[in-house]
């Protein structure tokens, strides 16, 4: 838990699925610190190249040297009620909750399932974003999307 396994998917499937049209970083409040073993295994499997995953503090993005943000999505929700930090830059914000699959209890076949559906929930939402037509869209319009985005 925290921060150890539905962010850090979301980082490595915008990576791949944005095609370098953006960067893409995980954080939050109370990194673990270390990334899942389950979510290490599932990315792997899935082709991504995880020797750089880490578990990482929302803190390394607030900084005047913190590279840029356009988008900020929040998984968690309790993430959603907490107060977050000032983004520089105003980006745009959008909560898009998702069950935790690593808070999940059960037998292994059980937990890589909700392992498996994260990363098929969070595919379809970053494939949404990634089809936006970011240069058509004023600013409220392409916040709105965002949020809806998250709802489906």
């Amino acid at each position: 838990m925290h921060r150890s396994a539905r962010s850090i998917i979301a980082e490595y499937l915008l990576k791949r699925l944005a095609e370098g049209r953006f960067s893409a970083h995980s954080a939050g409040s109370f990194p673990k610190g270390e990334v899942h073993r389950q979510t290490l295994q599932l990315l792997t499997e899935a082709g991504h190249d995880v020797s750089n995953a880490r578990s990482k503090s929302w803190d390394e993005f607030t900084s005047e040297n913190a590279p840029r943000l356009d988008f900020i999505f929040t998984v968690c929700d309790n993430i959603a009620n907490e107060s977050c930090p000032v983004w520089p830059g105003q980006p745009i914000t959008a909560h898009w909750g998702i069950p935790d699959p690593a808070a999940m209890v059960g037998s292994e076949a059980e937990i890589a399932t909700a392992f498996t559906e994260t990363y098929q929930l969070l595919n379809d939402r970053i494939r949404e974003f990634c089809r936006t037509p970011f240069a058509e869209l004023d600013e409220p319009t392409l916040r709105e999307r965002m949020v809806n985005i998250g709802r489906q």
